[in-house]
């Protein structure tokens, strides 16, 4: 509650508000614990947590020779695991802390929302020259690293996220 208050009173960020929530649920943990919860969640939200519309992009890019990469602000406890099995070449999320075997709940990298997001878009364009970077989001938060694509869209988005995207000219979807 503390770390909502300060959230709610703008005294914190959502990378703050993010680790204090990881901290409440599964501050201590062991990697073996949370291995086995990934095992169990990635299939279980490929299987009904995936949209048709995305995975068949997603292949399209691959089968045109694309480098997929998976921009995420989750925590790396799952996004490298979802990554993985729908055959990203690269994933970026938010790092958290682990003491030896133990999860603390910290964040160890900035959160990757907005500015974060950009910075690994910049850092992408400069490991991989001369590739196009088209780019999907559902967030408003999103629209700042859309800036750095060769081509954007907003998928499922908000109605304030599309009314943004919109003004950016962005491409606004929705995927089934």
């Amino acid at each position: 509650m503390p770390a909502l208050t300060r959230f709610a009173l703008g005294r914190a960020d959502q990378g703050a508000l993010k680790s204090a929530a990881i901290r409440a649920v599964l501050g201590g943990r062991t990697h073996p614990e949370i291995e086995a919860w990934t095992d169990e969640f990635v299939p279980w939200l490929l299987a009904r947590g995936m949209r048709a519309d995305g995975l068949a992009v997603l292949e399209a890019h691959r089968r045109a020779g694309d480098l997929p990469v998976l921009l995420s602000a989750s925590p790396d406890l799952y996004v490298p695991a979802i990554g993985k099995a729908l055959g990203f070449a690269e994933t970026v999320c938010t790092g958290v802390e682990w003491d030896g075997e133990r999860l603390t709940g910290r964040l160890a990298t900035p959160n990757q929302r907005g500015p974060a997001k950009a910075r690994a878009v910049a850092a992408l364009r400069r490991e991989h020259p001369g590739l196009a970077v088209v780019a999907y989001g559902n967030a408003a938060s999103d629209l700042e690293h859309f800036s750095l694509a060769d081509r954007a869209t907003l998928v499922n988005g908000s109605a304030r996220a599309r009314r943004a995207a919109a003004r950016l000219n962005i491409e606004c979807v929705t995927w089934r």
